[in-house]
């Protein structure tokens, strides 16, 4: 019987002989809460470079989206300071969402990533946003 731990944001599940076992919660193991509040604690843990950089990649990446989305649907989100406080808090919520589950730890390497990936996504917002205002200027100036 083989056990396979796949990764997710919130709640590890895990194959056994090809299935999906299901989601326990248990409430004897919900205290102590496993939080990491030193930044870089975890990420020397890993087991090898390659899972650091998983761990750092994933992290960062799954949150790119996030800077480029929100921007577009809030305009009061049109400062760099804003999104990455709305990164931030999202980042946050989903590390408080883990507290109760005993399989995994809420991490502030994952806010603070979570938060560099958001300024990534942002930067690439405002690439896309000064490259179509320098098209639609330059098509402007084309009309008679």
């Amino acid at each position: 019987m083989s056990s396979e731990n796949n990764r997710v944001t919130i709640y590890p599940f895990f194959h056994v002989d090809g299935k999906i076992q299901p989601l326990i919660f248990d409430r004897d193991e919900l205290f102590p809460l496993w939080i990491n509040p030193v930044p870089l604690m975890h990420i020397a843990e890993f087991d090898t470079t390659q899972d650091i950089l998983i761990n750092i990649i994933g992290n960062v990446a799954l949150f790119i989206p996030s800077g480029i989305i929100l921007p577009i649907l809030y305009k009061r989100m049109d400062h760099f300071w804003k999104v990455l406080a709305g990164g931030a808090f999202i980042s946050l919520c989903i590390e408080l969402l883990q507290l109760p589950i005993s399989a995994r730890t809420s991490d502030i390497d994952d806010i603070i990533l979570n938060t560099l990936g958001c300024a990534m996504g942002y930067g690439i917002f405002l690439l896309f946003k000064t490259l179509l205002s320098r098209r639609r200027k330059k098509h402007a100036d084309i009309q008679p």
